[in-house]
């Protein structure tokens, strides 16, 4: 599943071998590919043409000419949307500030400290849950103000572990 916004109007989209469900309805249009960047859909004796024209992967944004009109198209996967419903979307729009235990666990391995400068995905720390070995990575760049924790100290799951 994953969803499409179009000018601030958001539709879920689901594809199933079967069929393909926008907003919880079958989509039963017709549809003929005219070129690999050209699609025709038909329904209800209407006719509308849509061309890829950009597509940025990176942001996940693609621009579509539809009847001549171009419309930008933003893109959600399963994991944005995953992410956005634990409340970890916007951590790369308002800049890092923290980073909070994902899990319950045990800290293993303190791998920064306060004044390092970090990079979006560089490893902050190693939490051990369940006995498996979890990498907590930086989600944006900063540098490192607090660390909140101490080696083999035991956390609780959003408990603020490292401040930027």
């Amino acid at each position: 599943m994953f969803s499409v916004i179009i000018k601030d109007k958001t539709y879920s989209v689901e594809k199933t071998d079967q069929h393909v469900k926008v907003n919880d309805e079958i989509f039963d249009w017709d549809m003929r590919w005219i070129s690999d960047r050209k699609i025709h859909f038909i329904k209800n004796h209407q006719s509308l043409e849509a061309e890829l024209v950009a597509l940025d992967r990176e942001s996940k944004t693609l621009q579509i000419k539809l009847n001549q009109k171009v419309v930008e198209l933003k893109l959600k996967d399963r994991f944005d949307l995953l992410l956005e419903e634990l409340g970890m979307d916007a951590l790369e729009n308002t800049g890092i500030q923290d980073i909070k235990a994902p899990m319950p666990g045990l800290i293993l391995d303190l791998k920064v400290k306060p004044g390092d400068e970090v990079k979006k995905g560089d490893v902050v720390l190693i939490l051990e849950a369940m006995k498996m070995e979890n990498t907590i990575k930086s989600p944006g760049d900063g540098i490192v103000k607090e660390i909140k924790v101490n080696l083999k100290q035991s956390v609780e799951k959003n408990q603020v572990l490292i401040t930027f």
